[in-house]
């Protein structure tokens, strides 16, 4: 019975030793997994204000009005005198 009991209980501090080395790489995956994390936002936040920039620098490209479009509607404009 002590010959099971020192077995079993040597057993125990292998299991315990092995936990407490799996629970410290789990912590160290954890930190490189946030610290991955924290830099992939930080990338998709500096594209997303990039491509919003981008974005309208195109809008505001687009806002120059047609003159072509602001002749054709005032018949008097085009010169002509009927």
């Amino acid at each position: 019975m002590d010959r099971l009991n020192s077995k079993l209980y040597l057993q125990n501090c292998y299991i315990m030793k092995e936990n407490e080395r799996l629970r410290k790489k789990a912590q160290l995956l954890n930190q490189e997994n946030q610290a991955l994390l924290s830099e992939l936002k930080q990338k998709l936040s500096k594209s997303t204000s990039s491509k919003a920039k981008a974005n309208a620098a195109a809008a505001a490209g687009n806002n120059i009005p047609d003159l072509n479009l602001c002749s054709s509607s005032n018949p008097n404009a085009t010169g002509s005198t009927s």
